[in-house]
């Protein structure tokens, strides 16, 4: 599989690829499903968009595109809405669903009757198959193509004008775990490059190993934003101590101070105490430790507890 992520043109302009939304709403008769949400996305940066299901982030990411009209609000795209783009294949490429195409039409194909329609040239088309992987796969009909085959298409079809902003709504549905590893690359790539990454995603753990930033939104209103560091270093409260010891009623003996949590496969897990602390404890009472961990909380857990339905949203 290629790993040339080299694009035609090379770097791309900055200066219109920031995502603005600005309180934005839409309103389905009794459904509130996007509800006064502000957030920017910045050029040169990865961000995930976080929600659980029915949150609005397909909703959002619709009216970003022009696909839905906003109740209230607005969303641009360096300043414009997307029906106001004088060139919107240079400047957004979206992928909100795996590609779909004519089943008896080869991807490469497929590709060319979009850039035809564009105005761009057949070589451009291999460009992006080459960028996506496909090149092995070009001529094979769409019927054929999994769903990892298929989302790579999409990408290559986002990609074709090679816009400043790319907009992807779960990218990595349907990959495999070496497909993932790719795509993480892709978009670090891209994003190097000065373009503007927003990936909506239910795969937490790989936005934390991908984004930059996150915004995370619940029942269609924001509830954070920010680094990713910032966002989890926020519930650094939460971290705990991980301890196994085959005298555990000595050592919480010694530590007076400590919270019990309920643990698992016979560890300690202590609260109110940090690692030095149960270290010196311990020696002090001649307890024997067979492993000390400080765990602090990653993105999920972070995402499940802000998201969680009693969580005030503001």
């Amino acid at each position: 599989m290629t790993q040339a992520f080299a694009m035609a043109g090379g770097q791309v302009a900055v200066a219109d690829g920031q995502i603005a939304v600005t309180r934005l709403s839409k309103q389905y008769r009794k459904l509130r499903a996007v509800d006064d949400l502000s957030f920017n996305v910045e050029p040169g940066r990865v961000t995930g968009f976080l929600g659980p299901n029915g949150a609005g982030k397909t909703t959002t990411l619709r009216m970003l595109l022009g696909l839905v009209t906003p109740t209230a609000g607005v969303a641009t795209i360096g300043g414009r809405r997307y029906a106001e783009l004088t060139d919107p294949i240079a400047t957004v490429g979206a992928v909100l669903e795996a590609s779909a195409a004519h089943k008896g039409r080869t991807a490469r194909n497929h590709l060319r009757v979009i850039a035809a329609a564009a105005g761009l040239p057949d070589r451009r088309v291999d460009e992006v198959i080459d960028l996506v992987g496909l090149t092995p796969a070009a001529k094979r009909k769409f019927r054929g193509y999994s769903l990892g085959m298929r989302q790579r298409l999409g990408i290559a079809a986002a990609m074709l004008g090679n816009p400043r902003v790319l907009v992807l709504d779960e990218p990595a549905n349907g990959l495999d775990p070496e497909g993932i590893r790719w795509m993480r690359g892709l978009l670090r790539h891209l994003a190097n490059e000065g373009r503007t990454i927003l990936v909506s995603s239910h795969l937490l753990g790989e936005i934390e190993a991908l984004a930059d930033d996150v915004v995370i939104i619940a029942a269609g209103r924001l509830v954070t934003q920010g680094p990713v560091s910032a966002v989890v270093g926020s519930m650094s409260h939460a971290a705990y101590v991980r301890v196994l010891t085959p005298q555990p009623d000595a050592l919480m003996a010694a530590l007076p101070q400590a919270q019990s949590i309920p643990g698992t496969n016979g560890a300690l897990r202590l609260a109110g105490v940090d690692a030095p602390t149960v270290g010196r404890a311990a020696l002090a009472a001649g307890v024997e430790l067979h492993e000390l961990v400080t765990e602090r909380p990653d993105l999920e857990q972070v995402f499940l507890q802000l998201t969680a339905p009693n969580a005030s949203i503001r």
